[in-house]
């Protein structure tokens, strides 16, 4: 073993969370603050703004700002998969995921929990929800795979429900709804999965995976990280510390844990809500 490799072990032995009463409240203010921003966009898209050519500019950057705010409240969900969000109060962490998961599009809090799990037990291989092993290098017929398992009839059961009241009930524009509506959400869906699983997971010859988590993960720095996918573009350090909120993963980067092959994973046993 070399004595890089063991620095690397020593570092990461020596990364810890904060106490779990700091990592709630700081999980709880920045899920406010995401959701909060995410829900009160969407009113203001939908209920307030009236959209125009002069004013098409400010729809778009709603619509930009939309879309990296949806990545970050399906990452405030996952945390909560992990016992992460709120680590005293599992039930409540619990409560907050299936509320912004349904408003989100329809999802149901149970079945991606259980599919997540699933993800960190078989990740990289077949009966893995979130890979393609049939297309395993394939980014648009690996996300076709990935949307069509996903988004099933009870999400478009919900989407087209909140179009339609928006649209005929309430008399929105159609194209304000896809503008600031549609488009933010389906492509929060490709940021997720590239930066999330199709970068972390794809299968290549030249980028071996170190371990059985057939996982890696970026060298965006901490900004490009947050903007890119809320920081789960650390994925290797994700998978081998799945205890890590999201906020905390570029430490648990820069202490070394997803450095070195096949180092121990202290925290394999992921907690249910």
């Amino acid at each position: 073993m070399s004595a890089h490799s063991i620095t690397d072990k020593v570092k990461a032995s020596d990364f810890t969370l904060p106490d779990r009463t700091v990592q709630g409240a700081v999980g709880l203010l920045l899920a406010v603050l995401i959701a909060g921003s995410w829900l009160g966009i969407h009113f203001y898209a939908m209920f307030v703004f009236e959209l125009t050519w002069s004013d098409l500019p400010f729809a778009v950057a709603m619509a930009v700002t939309q879309c990296w705010l949806s990545v970050g409240v399906f990452i405030i969900c996952h945390d909560a998969m992990h016992g992460n969000l709120l680590p005293n109060h599992q039930k409540a962490s619990a409560a907050v995921a299936t509320v912004l998961l349904f408003l989100y599009a329809g999802f149901r809090w149970r079945s991606l929990r259980d599919a997540h799990f699933t993800h960190h037990k078989l990740s990289g291989h077949a009966g893995d929800p979130d890979f393609d092993e049939d297309h395993s290098s394939s980014f648009f017929v690996w996300y076709w795979t990935f949307f069509k398992r996903y988004f099933g009839w009870q999400s478009l059961l919900f989407v087209h429900a909140v179009v339609g009241v928006y649209w005929l009930v309430i008399g929105v524009p159609m194209v304000q709804i896809v503008l600031l509506y549609g488009a933010p959400a389906l492509l929060s869906s490709l940021q997720l999965f590239y930066f999330g699983t199709f970068r972390p997971h794809y299968q290549s010859a030249a980028k071996p995976f170190v371990d059985r988590h057939n996982a890696r993960s970026n060298q965006f720095g901490t900004l490009a990280s947050l903007l890119t996918c809320f920081h789960f573009g650390y994925h290797l350090e994700h998978h081998r510390r799945p205890d890590v909120p999201w906020w905390a993963l570029p430490s648990a980067m820069r202490a070394g844990i997803g450095k070195g092959a096949g180092m121990a994973d202290p925290q394999e046993a992921e907690k249910t809500a």
